[in-house]
């Protein structure tokens, strides 16, 4: 993105320059899904498509703009300590997968306090069904199915690929083949946290509720990523739960991104913040390995140059990303 496109990118938003907002409403995440800050070549082919009744039952897809044989599929689950979050708002990250030759669906599910554990899980379960059953007709193959969330998301997209109790009440059978997970909870109880006690705190069993204790040797293979400052879910969280997955015999990679905190990962998925880690091609090897692609030659989108340098005044980035992280109450210690 060169400075002009972001100078225009930002005085849409009026973000960081005094200038009066849009009319529409304004979130901390659209800098990162205006058309300037994302991928090209891509195509939203699916919006606010039903799976299930109910507002909150709803998801988008993402697609290469040139596609033709059937595609991966990366079923992707956003955060927001599962009492808040947007589909809308990872736009940027559905046409991020799609970039590099995947069909990304993301789907909304139902958030804290109108449903508490397991119920957002069984949302997301519910929507991987319609996957299965409708993805091969926007050019997704379900055979090749892959997971990834970030914070909460990717405690969600754990859980799906750890317990099969939430895919079987579905009738979900299509295979997992990788999981890719970001800044993600994964051993947390007890319960220490308002955020994570007004989710699970009436699990029956609060122990089932941890990946950490759910892992056998038939887990599919695990992309761990995490930022060495995250001051939501500390690294050590990732690093436990890969140490177990590998006592296990489990496949994991893991990725430690130095000095950067809870967001920045899933941001620098997009098109903006790209240039500040290699989150997304990370990822993307990672499921290249269990079979995204079996030619072996993956849609390759060529990776955005670094913007140039601004005044914190025009592009306060590093401020949104702390408005961002502020909303969020520490998960673990």
């Amino acid at each position: 993105m060169n400075r002009r496109d972001f100078l225009v990118s930002m005085t849409a938003l009026g973000v960081g320059i005094g200038l009066p907002a849009p009319a529409h409403a304004v979130t901390l995440m659209d800098p990162f899904n205006l058309p300037a800050a994302m991928d090209a070549g891509t195509a939203k082919v699916g919006d606010g498509i039903a799976y299930a009744d109910g507002q909150r039952h709803k998801l988008d897809i993402y697609a290469p703009e040139q596609r033709g044989a059937a595609a991966p599929v990366v079923f992707f689950i956003y955060g927001g300590g599962w009492n808040r979050g947007e589909r809308a708002d990872y736009q940027f990250v559905g046409r991020a997968f799609a970039s590099r030759g995947f069909i990304a669906v993301i789907a909304d599910y139902r958030l804290v306090p109108e449903v508490h554990y397991p119920e957002f899980l069984e949302d997301c379960a519910n929507a991987m069904r319609w996957v299965q059953d409708n993805i091969a007709a926007y050019g997704g193959d379900p055979n090749r199915l892959f997971l990834s969330g970030h914070s909460a998301g990717a405690y969600n997209a754990v859980m799906l690929a750890l317990d099969p109790s939430f895919r079987q009440e579905y009738g979900v059978t299509m295979p997992i083949l990788a999981v890719g997970a970001l800044s993600g909870p994964y051993d947390f109880y007890p319960f220490e946290y308002d955020e994570v006690r007004n989710a699970f705190g009436n699990a029956v069993s609060p122990e089932g509720t941890q990946p950490i204790n759910l892992i056998t040797a038939d887990a599919p293979p695990m992309y761990l990523a995490s930022g060495t400052t995250d001051p939501i879910v500390r690294v050590q969280n990732t690093e436990r739960f890969a140490e177990r997955l590998r006592a296990q015999g489990v496949w994991v990679t893991t990725q430690y991104y130095d000095g950067f905190g809870h967001m920045e990962p899933v941001i620098a998925m997009g098109a903006m913040w790209r240039w500040r880690m290699p989150v997304l091609d990370d990822m993307v090897a990672f499921f290249g390995r269990f079979g995204a692609f079996p030619s072996g030659v993956p849609y390759v989108a060529t990776a955005p140059d670094a913007p140039e340098m601004l005044p914190d005044s025009v592009a306060p980035m590093d401020q949104i990303i702390s408005q961002i992280d502020s909303m969020f109450q520490k998960i673990e210690k």
